[in-house]
Formats: structure tokens, C-alpha cells, sequence
């Protein structure tokens, strides 16, 4: 590969580098759920009925599952406020824990180093314990090392709810009810809202 194109590869792959880092360097704020935003994730509703609502809350790879439940909590009391109920109750409850491995192979690794070289090529030895001498030679003979990769694992959690409104005072003996305007006087202090 020419030393421009190898620069201008360097060039290109720093600068995608940048602008992901950039655009993910922050966990999900609270916001509704939108493909246009900056940062993914966010809040969701689905109205059942007239008391019975969905609630989700989806977080992106840096958003804690402590941090989705949180703010599934937080949108569940806002909604029910929204809504000029007092009280939710959490019917059925789940989260989805999302694991993925991404393995990327160095852009600009060469094992061959480049052409501008000459007939120059690299030769080592190592040892491997009760195996002996090893050897490594770009043309022949053991490999030294593999191509790079980088290997991430990347989680996501999701959570939803299905929740009733109801009026008046909360069900004392009910332990999945909750005061809508406590939880969200509680909450309110932690959550994050998105930024300009």
C-alpha cells in the first residue's frame, strides 16, 4: 500500500474515531425514545386502556441497568401525574439485558510491513515454556502474534412495566404501589436530562 493511501486511511479511520467517541461518550439521558437523537435510548408509553399504560425504557451501552430502572420508575410517576392520577401500581415487570461481542480488526495492521521496506523483513525468536525455540519470519514459520483484534463486549439493558392509575390515597398493603409525587420528588434530583 502507497505511504499516501496508508496516511489517508489513518486519516479517515482517526476521524470516524472521534465523531463515534463523541457521540457516545455519555450514558442515555432521560428523553423519549427517538431515532433523531444524539444519544439512543430513552423513554416509551403505550396506553392499554383508559388506567392501564406499557411504560419502557431502553438505555444505550453505557446507561447502568440501576440507571434504566430508575428512570422507568421516574417515567411511570411522571406519566401517572400527566395523566391527574395519584398512585401506580406495577402489574407485571421485566428487563432485557442485551450481551454483545464486537471484534474489530486494526485497519491499518500490516504483518508484511510495507513495501517501502525494501528486502528488510523482521525475524525473532521466543521461547515456550517445555516446548522450546519458536521462530517468527513474515514468509515462513510460526506466527509471532496473530492479526490484531480488539475484542468488546457491550451490554444494554431495557426495562418495561405494565402499570394501573389510580386516584385517592395509595393501597397501603399493596407493596408494588407507589405515590406518584414521592417517586418523582425522590427521583428527580438524579435524572439527566439531554443537553443542547
Amino acid at each position: 500500500m502507497p505511504t499516501a493511501t496508508r496516511m489517508g486511511v489513518v486519516a479517515l479511520s482517526s476521524a470516524i474515531m472521534i465523531v463515534m467517541t463523541a457521540c457516545a461518550t455519555s450514558s442515555t439521558p432521560y428523553q423519549p425514545l427517538s431515532a433523531g437523537s444524539r444519544v439512543s435510548g430513552g423513554y416509551s408509553d403505550l396506553r392499554i386502556d383508559e388506567t392501564h399504560y406499557r411504560v419502557s425504557f431502553a438505555g444505550n451501552r453505557l446507561t447502568s441497568r440501576e440507571r434504566v430502572e430508575s428512570y422507568l420508575l421516574f417515567r411511570a410517576a411522571e406519566l401517572t401525574l400527566l395523566k391527574g392520577y395519584d398512585y401506580f401500581i406495577i402489574q407485571d415487570r421485566e428487563v432485557e439485558h442485551q450481551i454483545e461481542r464486537e471484534v474489530r480488526r486494526d485497519p491499518v495492521y500490516n504483518p508484511w510491513f510495507s513495501l517501502r521496506y525494501g528486502y528488510w523483513r523482521p525475524y525473532w525468536r521466543y521461547y515456550r515454556s517445555g516446548v522450546g525455540w519458536y521462530h517468527w519470519y513474515p514468509y515462513f514459520g510460526d506466527p509471532f502474534w496473530a492479526e490484531r483484534y480488539s475484542v468488546r463486549t457491550i451490554e444494554r439493558f431495557e426495562a418495561s412495566a405494565d402499570i394501573v392509575l389510580g386516584k385517592g390515597p395509595r393501597p397501603n398493603g399493596n407493596l408494588r404501589s407507589f405515590d406518584a409525587r414521592e417517586v418523582s420528588e425522590r427521583l428527580a434530583p438524579q435524572i439527566e436530562y439531554p443537553t443542547q
